[in-house]
């Protein structure tokens, strides 16, 4: 199958890319080592509609797929990847009230969401619940037409300028999951913060620990069915964002490496002369189509309506590895220089390095392909087509 974007895409591509490249790009480095939130540059985002690329028109969005959100993405992570994860886990509570929530919901938060008036914060993982959430502990009692939310949530992205969390809370008995999860809007302002964690990359978009003690949420807050929210959340498509940052620290390794090799000289030549150095440099464009190609698949199969279980794990663990390799490798060229903040090397390295992490941990999507190819098996015969 020949796949090519429409014209629409790749002037979609283009405008993401020299907004990124010109206005984004030089204050990537200041920011980082600053620690400081991308504020104005989300608002830009907004401004320009990228903040609500995949909420329909009817709310105010552009009502784009997935294959454009991966597109912006890459070009947004190119630049400074916490601004693109910032851009996507928003999308992603969005996409959520849009499939599940009610007409009440979409309606009042869907296009403030779209302007991004209205922020939104995954609220899913915990201390005791990382790969698998359904140990979290966090629970929402049921008193009349409210709910009663008591525990913590980790790892609170877009906390800081954030308005409403999407709060996965435990609302039935152990015997009942995955039945017993139900997703609520909880106001940032509910929660207390107790720890903002220093970490190795991602510093300009900071994700907190917030605790629930005794609050109370009206029944109209609830996203979904109640007890199934966790099965639910496996039908969302926007996931496709991790692998689509993947590829833009992929690429924006590679793009540098190229410049920095092809001017630099050593022994009266630059060092892209040399074999090895084309040697690593192809093997990084290598990554990097492949990496996008992966990613691209999963986005289409997901706007076509296929299932995207295996291919999207493929693409995750592809593509976050491409980053820190490519990242790794470009560190290397750069030779002393890369590994001071002089350069963009050694953050890309740093925020590539919480890709293969984040989104469920490479390990378990590993699992997820590996299982894919032993149920497919029996089927792979002559007359076995898979559509790709």
């Amino acid at each position: 199958m020949k796949f090519q974007l429409t014209e629409e895409q790749q002037r979609l591509r283009d405008e993401v890319r020299q907004y990124a490249q010109d206005e984004i790009r030089p204050q990537a480095i200041e920011l980082d080592q600053a620690e400081e939130h991308p504020t104005e540059i989300l608002n830009e985002l907004s401004d320009r509609g990228y903040t609500g690329i995949t909420i329909p028109e009817t709310y105010g969005g552009m009502g784009e797929g997935m294959v454009e959100l991966a597109l912006i993405i890459e070009e947004l992570a190119a630049a400074l990847m916490p601004v693109a994860g910032a851009v996507a886990l928003h999308l992603g509570v969005a996409e959520a009230i849009q499939r599940f929530g009610t007409d009440e919901q979409r309606d009042t938060y869907l296009p403030s969401m779209a302007s991004y008036d209205t922020v939104g914060v995954l609220g899913m993982s915990e201390q005791n619940a990382g790969s698998n959430k359904l140990e979290m502990e966090t629970t929402a009692k049921r008193e009349g037409d409210e709910w009663v939310l008591n525990g913590h949530k980790q790892w609170l992205t877009n906390f800081q300028g954030g308005d409403y969390v999407l709060t996965y809370a435990k609302t039935g008995p152990e015997s009942e999951r995955p039945h017993n999860i139900t997703a609520f809007l909880v106001s940032t302002d509910r929660f207390d913060v107790e720890k903002v964690w220093d970490t190795l990359g991602s510093q300009t978009v900071k994700s907190p620990r917030g605790v629930l003690r005794d609050v109370r949420v009206p029944d109209r807050q609830r996203v979904g069915e109640v007890g199934e929210a966790y099965v639910q959340r496996a039908k969302l498509q926007t996931g496709v964002n991790v692998p689509a940052r993947g590829v833009g620290l992929a690429r924006a390794a590679l793009d540098d490496t190229v410049a920095y090799t092809s001017q630099r000289e050593q022994f009266d030549h630059p060092i892209g002369d040399f074999q090895g150095v084309k040697w690593k440099v192809g093997e990084m464009a290598q990554r990097v189509d492949t990496a996008r190609l992966l990613t691209l698949r999963a986005a289409d199969r997901a706007d076509r309506g296929y299932d995207t279980t295996r291919e999207f794990s493929m693409a995750k663990v592809s593509a976050t590895q491409a980053a820190v390799d490519n990242a790794n490798e470009a560190m290397q060229l750069h030779g002393g220089i890369g590994y001071t903040t002089e350069t963009h090397v050694e953050r890309y390295l740093r925020d590539a390095r919480l890709l293969t992490i984040a989104g469920g941990p490479n390990e378990g999507h590993k699992d997820t392909v590996a299982e894919s190819v032993y149920a497919d098996h029996p089927r792979w015969d002559s007359n076995y087509d898979r559509d790709i």
